[in-house]
């Protein structure tokens, strides 16, 4: 572990804890936590924080999978094959990312995120239904093919916001509420940082025991964002994703911004 101060590593823990619970919500927690580990350890390579951090967050996302599972309807094995195809665009976009710029892509995300927050704010009845539809083996393979294979392939391209659109596009293929996409999205999650952690762990690039001290609060931050999103229901969770898809527009404009 580093040499860093006590009040880095509080706030550092603090920050895991916020993420978790945001993550286990509705996702985008790594919008919190990513920041947090570059700013507290400015010297600390960007792999070696991309790795802790990745080695933190499936310890949350792992925590409120099984919170949402034992409490909601899950699928899990559609959730389970939605995640292994993620993992293999995830991998894919990996292998092209150097190719392509964020410069372009950034914009093209803003437009996304707009449309997706109009959406979301003009249709207050969007995944407040009670779910629980028959799910057809054609909107399954559409689910693998779009939802795992594009939003995986996005996260090793770009990767903000992935578990935000995971939610939003699992609502709208599957016509889950809320609350079941936030859960399933929790699987998904979890497949994806496993393939991730593997190649970081691999290449020596995760600071386990920094790691391990935050993963405790973003354990405890997962479980108890799952609880309040299960007890709390489809309108709690609606809020809280348009909260964060406005932050998400707020980072990628100023990341537009200074480039």
């Amino acid at each position: 572990m580093p040499d860093i101060s006590l009040t880095v590593l509080i706030v550092l823990c603090l920050a895991a804890g916020a993420a978790g619970w945001i993550d286990a919500v509705v996702g985008g927690g790594g919008l919190l936590m990513l920041p947090a580990l570059l700013l507290g350890l400015p010297h600390v390579p960007a792999a070696h924080v991309l790795g802790t951090n990745k080695a933190v967050a499936i310890v949350g996302t792992s925590g409120a999978a099984v919170t949402y599972a034992r409490r909601a309807p899950v699928r899990v094995r559609t959730a389970v094959r939605i995640g292994l195809a993620a993992l293999a665009g995830s991998m894919t976009g990996a292998f092209f990312a150097a190719g392509i710029s964020s410069a372009v892509l950034r914009p093209v995300i803003l437009v996304v995120l707009l449309g997706v927050a109009g959406f979301v704010m003009f249709r207050p009845a969007f995944g407040t239904g009670a779910g629980g539809e028959p799910v057809t083996r054609a909107r399954t393979v559409t689910a693998i093919v779009l939802v795992g294979g594009g939003i995986g392939l996005y996260d090793g391209l770009f990767g903000p916001g992935t578990g935000t659109f995971l939610v939003l596009a699992l609502t709208a293929v599957l016509h889950l509420d809320l609350v079941t996409a936030s859960a399933t999205a929790k699987i998904v999650n979890v497949c994806t940082n496993a393939g991730a952690l593997a190649m970081f762990a691999y290449q020596g690039n995760v600071m386990w025991q920094l790691a391990g001290i935050m993963a405790v609060f973003n354990l405890a931050g997962g479980m108890l964002g799952a609880r309040m999103a299960l007890r709390k229901g489809s309108e709690f969770v609606r809020g809280v994703l348009l909260v964060v898809v406005f932050s998400l527009v707020a980072k990628l404009g100023f990341d537009q911004w200074n480039a």
